[in-house]
């Protein structure tokens, strides 16, 4: 990668920042689906789901998962996009490679979840979650959904290469979508049926939610944030790797 390669990184985020300016449609969609989705569980089913405490304390960490989910669905469609419409090309032309490319996206895809994401905890303190988190747990949840958004980001940029289509990069990222409700974001995880327990105990997310739940409500976190930190650097690592490879192949 070149001394240059932030720069045009930087750039390509702004233009991705703004072709989401001009989709309104969808970017409304991106931010207000997981607030409803939040408002549903807590006003719906909230009363019928005994979590030991406030269901909208119990369920504002996987809401703001689940909302990254959705963001993260719009930067593989992105990628696809781009790697059809031949805009590629013309930015090979400038000497731009695939990494600083692929990146663009995924800033412009962290900085769209962070503000979905405080939309969603805004949301979340207005109908009383009260969090207990003093600042440098606060600072560390943010660090820890940082990393997961950031890993997230990535993935959906390595499945909107695979895709050959952007319809078919929407539904490659249906799994990121999925996986917040086999997990603990929703209910306790002992409540699922026995077959279910080692996938969702196990599967990336559930010490990510639990780490933020943790964090945010001044609880004692054990060795969850490490295990969420190492999910998170592992699939960012994997990746970009990947990314790197199928970006080569796609564009020979």
């Amino acid at each position: 990668m070149t001394a240059a390669a932030p720069v045009s990184a930087l750039a390509l985020a702004g233009r991705s920042l703004r072709i989401s300016s001009r989709q309104p449609d969808a970017l409304i969609t991106a931010l207000m689906l997981p607030v409803m989705l939040m408002l549903i569980f807590v006003y719906f089913f909230g009363g019928a789901i005994d979590t030991g405490t406030e269901y909208v304390t119990y369920v504002v960490p996987g809401a703001m998962l689940l909302c990254a989910g959705f963001g993260a669905a719009g930067t593989a469609v992105s990628v696809a996009d781009d790697m059809r419409n031949g805009v590629i090309d013309r930015f090979r032309t400038l000497d731009i490679g695939g990494i600083p490319i692929l990146a663009g996206h995924v800033t412009a895809s962290v900085l769209r979840n962070l503000l979905s994401t405080t939309l969603v905890l805004t949301v979340a303190l207005a109908i009383g979650f009260r969090p207990q988190a003093g600042p440098a747990a606060f600072l560390a949840a943010a660090g820890l959904l940082f990393a997961y958004i950031t890993a997230i980001s990535w993935l959906a940029a390595t499945l909107g290469l695979l895709a050959k289509t952007p319809e078919a990069a929407g539904g490659f990222t249906f799994l990121m979508m999925f996986l917040p409700y086999p997990s603990s974001a929703f209910v306790p995880i002992d409540t699922m049926p026995g077959w279910l327990h080692g996938f969702a105990e196990h599967q990336p997310l559930t010490p990510v939610i639990e780490s933020l739940r943790a964090l945010l409500l001044a609880q004692p976190a054990g060795s969850a944030p490490w295990t969420a930190l190492t999910w998170c650097a592992g699939i960012t690592a994997l990746a970009v790797a990947l990314a790197a490879v199928l970006f080569r192949s796609r564009t020979r």
